[in-house]
């Protein structure tokens, strides 16, 4: 799942280059839709751990994103908003520690009853949200978004700036949790959840829990989909059940589907084409879902890898091939 080859990197590099400077060329309404982007990639590449990575396909990964942003709400005054220094830890502990109740009790099932347990928790979340006056009801409720500050020091913005400083912010958070998932995945703690995605019985046989490595897994995926449920509120200053709902887990799986399940990268390029379809849908369209649909289903069948499993160039090819590796290629091919 991780890139290798210097031009894989290299291409990672590109993409975050050119996403660094998109607010620089685009009008303030695609900024905010960058935005929205980057913080939908967020969740999809914290579902990746579960799913991707080992496994597990969960129906209630949503309830985690929107009870961070539920948390940013109820520790915030009405007049001022908190700092994001404080706003964000609290809202990925609150997120990590539901993630770590939720899966103690669900990975105790596999397979479709896990699906089904993990979507009952979540539903029982948002009927909690939904069905009482916490956090507004079924009407949500506005909240003064969290600024950029530090004891008495604040980031001066003004309305026109704070849209391309939360880009920044989101933008920044994505690339940290893209490489600490690449540091995780590289280390011990990776290969065993990849074996456990493989086959979970031999890595049991090996002497391993599997049990603690999936809720491990479980609780640190919980804890990404409370950093982007921080930025929906940072972003978007309210918060109502919809973030809870089912159906958001499913859009992310989705984005994973759409950008590629084989790779770490696929979520965060199935997130920006995803929103992205939405967007030129909408413009040609009433029937914004029925050609999302027709879309991904095309996706699907005709690139089973994914949007991140497109065929590089040959030239790509040649470069993403170790120099170490590339006489033993050669030779290879010349005894053939």
């Amino acid at each position: 799942m991780l890139p290798s080859g210097r031009a894989a990197f290299v291409w990672l590099g590109l993409g975050a280059t050119l996403l660094a400077l998109l607010p620089l060329a685009v009008s303030p309404y695609y900024v905010e839709l960058g935005t929205y982007a980057l913080i939908s990639a967020m969740l999809a590449l914290s579902l990746q751990l579960l799913v991707g990575c080992t496994g597990l396909v969960s129906l209630g990964h949503a309830a985690f994103y929107g009870l961070a942003a539920y948390s940013v709400y109820l520790i915030t005054p009405a007049s001022t908003g908190r700092s994001i220094f404080l706003a964000l830890p609290v809202a990925a502990l609150v997120a990590a520690l539901a993630a770590l109740v939720v899966g103690a009790l669900s990975l105790r099932t596999r397979g479709f009853f896990f699906l089904m347990v993990t979507l009952a928790f979540g539903q029982m979340l948002f009927f909690l949200f939904h069905d009482t006056k916490l956090g507004g009801g079924t009407d949500g409720a506005f909240l003064a978004r969290p600024v950029l500050a530090v004891f008495d020091w604040q980031l001066p913005l003004t309305r026109r700036q704070r849209p391309y400083a939360v880009y920044y912010v989101s933008l920044g958070l994505l690339v940290a949790m893209y490489v600490a998932l690449v540091v995780l995945l590289r280390s011990l703690f990776g290969r065993v959840l990849e074996g456990i995605r493989v086959n979970e019985h031999r890595m049991q046989a090996l002497g391993y829990n599997t049990y603690r490595y999936k809720l491990a897994a479980f609780v640190v995926a919980g804890l990404l989909a409370g950093v982007a449920g921080h930025m929906w509120a940072m972003h978007r200053g309210f918060v109502n059940p919809e973030l809870i709902g089912w159906h958001r887990s499913a859009e992310a799986l989705l984005m994973i589907l759409l950008g590629g399940l084989t790779t770490l990268h696929g979520p965060i390029v199935g997130a920006l084409a995803y929103t992205a379809l939405g967007e030129v849908a909408q413009s040609l369209t009433e029937r914004k879902l029925l050609v999302e649909g027709l879309v991904v289903l095309a996706v699907v069948i005709a690139l089973p890898r994914g949007l991140s499993g497109i065929a590089l160039p040959s030239w790509a090819r040649r470069a993403a091939v170790p120099p170490a590796a590339k006489p033993i290629a050669a030779k290879a091919h010349h005894d053939a």
